[in-house]
């Protein structure tokens, strides 16, 4: 089984220097895909259909960001063409989803694509240099989300499985109440660091903070009913809502377009769902155990769509929607493409091939379920009454 005894080692020592030897699931999930030399993110991601550990939209071809980039078109016409118009996509991957937008922004709007002031926003280091090899002829440029000066942007901030990758907080009921889940070293003798490579258990304890208790009032859910039973389980993403308040604060006037896989927080929490969303992927096989393959899987939760929805609220961004990926792309024009398939001169094989690509991005079962949350900041009464065509009813 593939592990980084490196970054083993680390978890251990912050550890050991914790109070009460311990640390919040939330730190663990931090180091184990973000520590800047040996997370997941930082040196062993991998990412594509073939050889790597899962794949998205993009991976499918260029019809997902093609299509993206209709929607951006109808933003800046809305927004009434300013001069520039931002599109800041955050977790970029390896530069495909970026690619993809502006290639087609510079077939298909010139006039957009001379003022589109393109930004990334990527925390690993190592997508980031893949990123700018393939994006080296495009106009596009890096930098921290906490750079970008507040009220700056006047366009779109948007991502595509970005927020499932936030570091969670997990918890469980325990005779009725909230009990936080630590991650420990398991000791084989009076040192915790005497093992080459350390072991991790859970332990429960108190609540970090507040935040997580307040959480539930943010999304209407009530912990203390008798339909929860001992031992429920779940995860609380804070990082999300941390996230969102600064994307808020950055964006003037536009839309904040959010793609991932989740629910709404009464599905999330429902009580049947007791051991929470948690998943691990490795070489497209995806488990439940966090605590194998340290640093060379990857590790996600679904997404909260009621809590960016009244957190935004909270930080003055206004809901204009949320739809499923598979609606929103039909409507976009995903279905006038598959109609063109049987018009196009390509080998059976070739035709077939494109067919299941494009039904794979609609799939009730799969990409297609995935959330589509649209939110907005400082447009005007004239702007608001002009609906997105993304999220309109099919015909």
């Amino acid at each position: 089984m593939a592990f980084n005894p490196a970054l083993c080692l680390a978890i251990a020592n912050h550890i050991a220097d914790s109070p009460q030897q311990r640390i919040t699931f939330a730190e663990y999930m931090d180091m184990v895909l973000y520590n800047p030399e040996h997370g997941y993110y930082s040196s062993a991601v991998k990412l594509g259909l073939k050889g790597g550990d899962f794949f998205t939209s993009v991976h499918l071809g260029a019809d997902f960001g093609e299509l993206l980039a209709v929607q951006f078109a109808q933003m800046w016409e809305i927004l009434e063409r300013p001069v520039p118009f931002f599109l800041v996509e955050m977790g970029a991957g390896q530069g495909l989803l970026a690619t993809h937008i502006l290639t087609y922004h510079q077939r298909h709007h010139p006039d957009l694509f001379a003022i589109l002031e393109y930004v990334i926003v990527e925390k690993s280091p190592t997508l980031r240099q893949e990123q700018q090899q393939r994006l080296r002829d495009l106009p596009v440029r890096w930098c921290n989300l906490e750079d970008i000066p507040p009220n700056s942007i006047t366009g779109c901030f948007f991502s595509n499985e970005l927020v499932d990758a936030f570091p969670v907080h997990q918890f469980t009921l325990i005779g009725g109440e909230l009990r936080e889940i630590y991650v420990t070293v398991q000791k084989k003798g009076e040192n915790l660091l005497s093992q080459s490579t350390p072991s991790f258990i859970e332990v429960t304890g108190e609540a970090s903070t507040p935040r997580l208790a307040e959480y539930f009032d943010l999304v209407g859910i009530d912990l203390t009913q008798s339909v929860y039973e001992e031992g429920y389980r779940s995860e609380i993403n804070l990082a999300a809502l941390d996230w969102l308040s600064i994307v808020a604060d950055r964006l003037q006037s536009g839309y904040v377009l959010t793609i991932d896989y989740g629910y709404p927080a009464s599905r999330y929490y429902n009580p049947r769902r007791s051991q929470g969303t948690l998943q691990c992927y490795y070489q497209h096989r995806h488990h439940h155990n966090p605590y194998v393959n340290i640093g060379q899987q990857d590790i996600t939760a679904h997404v909260d769509f009621t809590a960016l929805e009244k957190w935004g609220d909270r930080c003055g961004l206004n809901l204009v929607g949320l739809t499923q990926q598979g609606l929103f792309l039909m409507v976009l024009g995903l279905s006038q493409r598959i109609a063109a398939l049987s018009h196009q001169q390509q080998s059976l094989s070739q035709l077939l091939q494109r067919r299941e690509a494009l039904h794979q991005l609609i799939d009730p079962s799969g990409l297609g379920s995935f959330g589509v949350l649209v939110q907005s900041k400082g447009l005007t009464q004239k702007q608001i009454s002009q609906p997105l065509k993304g999220l309109t009813v099919p015909e």
